[in-house]
């Protein structure tokens, strides 16, 4: 187990929905996070507000993660800041749903660059700093979808599956350094995507969970503070976090 306090995180998509609950949970930990967004400041600036208020410290950075030289700089920022990164959560995603017979190509290249192209982008330029820390990790927010597909979801299916991939890849690369490569499955989280979804369809979904019921977000930041705190002989992993809803 290392100790969190004073480390240095950077999570993609940290102004909303899991993103800012990993930021929180995080923060609890004594971890300095750097809260990224692409569009919602006020909610970056509203995530950054509740850490200080729990004594932690946070600083918002924008950057479209998808634009490689973006990416680029909010690592150049978050050094700037803290003056190291330890922890890179990527978490930026986002969903463009429509059957295949329907998809056009700006969905498909819009959801490939957001959820996996910035993958390649914030680790390529946070992988020198992260491998100068004593304990680096890299965690990618993968998904069920990307395990199991799902009805309507080439774009985010295809997306998450190749996060799977690099996930082991970049894993087997850096195993005989500091630093470990993983990745966490979540299966349906209560969200507000998941509030929007008709109370019909919610129940049919909770039906084939095993346990019965969605998962919390704080159950997902949980597993991101495990590998953080536990995880230096984990590497190269998927870690459901599903009800067991793909086992």
């Amino acid at each position: 187990m290392i100790d969190l306090k004073g480390r240095v995180a950077i999570v993609t998509g940290g102004s909303r929905g899991i993103g800012s609950i990993i930021a929180k949970e995080l923060a609890k930990q004594g971890v300095f996070v750097v809260i990224n967004y692409n569009s919602s400041s006020d909610a970056a600036d509203q995530v950054v507000r509740e850490i200080e208020e729990l004594g932690g410290q946070a600083h918002a950075s924008q950057a479209d993660v998808s634009d490689a030289a973006q990416a680029r700089v909010l690592v150049e920022d978050t050094i700037n800041k803290f003056g190291k990164l330890d922890f890179l959560i990527n978490n930026a995603g986002i969903t463009r749903d429509r059957t295949f017979r329907k998809m056009d190509e700006e969905n498909w290249r819009k959801v490939i660059d957001v959820n996996l192209n910035s993958v390649y982008n914030t680790t390529s330029a946070a992988l020198a700093p992260i491998q100068a820390s004593e304990a680096g990790r890299i965690i990618n927010i993968s998904s069920v979808i990307g395990q199991a597909g799902g009805f309507g979801q080439t774009n985010y299916s295809a997306a998450k599956a190749g996060m799977l991939g690099f996930t082991k890849s970049l894993a087997l690369e850096l195993a005989r350094t500091n630093v470990t490569v993983n990745a966490i499955c979540p299966g349906f989280i209560e969200t507000d995507m998941v509030k929007e979804i008709p109370e019909e369809i919610r129940q049919q979904i909770v039906s084939k969970i095993p346990q019965r019921r969605f998962g919390s977000p704080e159950e997902i930041a949980r597993g991101v503070v495990y590998l953080c705190q536990d995880g230096e002989y984990v590497t190269g992993q998927e870690l459901n976090i599903n009800g067991g809803l793909y086992m």
